[in-house]
């Protein structure tokens, strides 16, 4: 029972899911307070901020208004996400690779080598034999 229970959990998927949950889960607040205390500042240099102090491009609209895009939520989405892919990746799924590697060399599991690609003589006399084949089985 516990065999089959360790075999289940060191399943790569099972691993996996579980650290991208987890991971995700508690690491959003942490990416979130970097992006806004330093990303979206950074872009305010840049675009001016709209009466609601969201950066952004300001566009005017065709009541003689402005609108502004608020780039600053695109760009701390997509810096949030390249940030917890990094975090995950080196702390989580990197080590598990190399324990995975590890426990398959202590246990002289090898992976296979990949057959040699047949070379372009070899393929063009291949498919001359399997023409000369078709063309003795029809009437």
């Amino acid at each position: 029972m516990i065999k089959g229970f360790k075999e289940f959990i060191l399943r790569g998927n099972v691993i996996d899911l579980a650290v991208a949950v987890v991971i995700g889960a508690a690491f959003t607040a942490v990416v979130n307070a970097i992006v806004a205390s330093i990303i979206t500042p950074l872009i305010a240099i840049f675009w001016k901020a709209d009466e609601n102090g969201v950066p952004g491009i300001p566009v005017p609209d065709i009541y003689g208004g402005t609108v502004t895009f608020p780039i600053g939520g695109l760009i701390t989405a997509i810096v949030s996400f390249f940030a917890v892919a990094i975090v995950v990746y080196f702390a989580f799924v990197m080590p598990m690779n190399l324990w995975k590697a590890r426990q398959a060399a202590r246990a002289g599991v090898r992976e296979p080598k990949a057959a040699p690609a047949p070379t372009e003589q070899e393929l063009l006399v291949q498919i001359r034999d399997l023409l000369e084949q078709q063309n003795k089985t029809r009437p």
